[in-house]
């Protein structure tokens, strides 16, 4: 029986799975990102022990290629990822040392446009040519497809808008080292970082509010915490800049919602974000993945045969 490997590189996370030609996970295997360590390359040994431990157990089948979902920004002409903001290494080899070594084709996209790829094929996106993905979590990115093409642009990088500037009042710091961006405020890394500094900004105490992640201050707003109350309606106007310029960028009929940050909250984080959403375009039609955080591993595995895939062929 024919298989694809798909692979999803994340800043927290690494998934390696089977996956049939119907999109079907037939086993599968995650552990934490290794970021400790002398050189890149203890990443692709990583991704090397999980597929050998997969195959082991596999009987008999044949693997026909491997897709790769990496957290950017990458080289898809490299077949690598560079700079990343979330793993400590300058350079990220993926592709060779994986072909090297299993002698199948290797295809790599960021994971946000396999995000898309994955929603459009097998997921809620299947019925429209103007969809865009945009997940929340460690850090936050979007896939586009637009009149039925997946947007990748020059190297592979198009619709980084974790890294719209949205705000400048608080001279905040994204993980990328530049100020003002949208990641910097609202993904699950910084979220307690930019509630600190709204307190302080505001002069508010956040006294009987747990702050040390995300999750503390969404269950304190949850719980009719005035202070973090407060601060997720500020994090719903920085949301809806970042939002408002997606919409008027890139003109979707529809955009899917993924990643832990938006999925564990939702009235938390839609609600507010869509009080204060610009309209100068019409608001597109917000949806929630329903894929169970598979949907770049999915996309991983439409591209594990290569780049002609069933919304057409792309060049990396």
């Amino acid at each position: 029986m024919d298989h694809v490997i798909a692979i999803d590189v994340g800043a927290t996370n690494t998934r390696v799975a089977l996956v049939t030609g119907e999109g079907t996970l037939s086993a599968s295997v995650s552990s934490s990102t290794p970021v400790h360590g002398n050189s890149a390359d203890i990443i692709a040994a990583d991704l090397i022990r999980k597929i050998n431990g997969l195959l082991v157990n596999a009987g008999d089948i044949t693997i026909s290629g491997i897709g790769i979902s990496a957290a950017g920004p990458v080289d898809i002409h490299a077949g690598a990822i560079i700079n990343p903001p979330n793993i400590p290494f300058p350079v990220v080899p993926l592709v060779h040392p994986l072909q090297d070594t299993f002698g199948v084709p290797v295809h790599m996209v960021n994971d946000c446009h396999a995000g898309v790829l994955g929603e459009y094929t097998y997921g809620c996106g299947s019925d429209t040519d103007n969809l865009l993905y945009i997940t929340i979590s460690t850090g936050i990115g979007a896939g586009a497809i637009l009149n039925g093409r997946l947007v990748l642009g020059r190297d592979g990088n198009a619709c980084e808008i974790g890294h719209f500037i949205v705000d400048d009042r608080y001279n905040h710091r994204c993980g990328c080292g530049h100020y003002g961006h949208w990641e910097g405020f609202s993904s699950g890394r910084h979220i307690p970082r930019f509630f600190r500094a709204y307190c302080g900004y505001n002069s508010l105490s956040p006294a009987g509010c747990a702050c040390d992640t995300a999750q503390e201050i969404f269950s304190a707003a949850g719980n009719g915490n005035p202070v973090a109350l407060s601060f997720i309606e500020e994090l719903g106007m920085i949301n809806a800049r970042g939002f408002s310029d997606v919409i008027v960028a890139y003109d979707p009929e529809v955009i899917i919602l993924d990643g832990s940050v938006v999925l564990q909250n939702r009235d938390l984080i839609l609600g507010p974000m869509q009080r204060h959403l610009d309209h100068y375009l019409k608001t597109p039609e917000f949806r929630f993945s329903a894929l169970d955080g598979r949907a770049p591993l999915l996309g991983a595995s439409v591209i594990a045969l290569g780049y002609e895939t069933g919304i057409g062929s792309f060049r990396p």
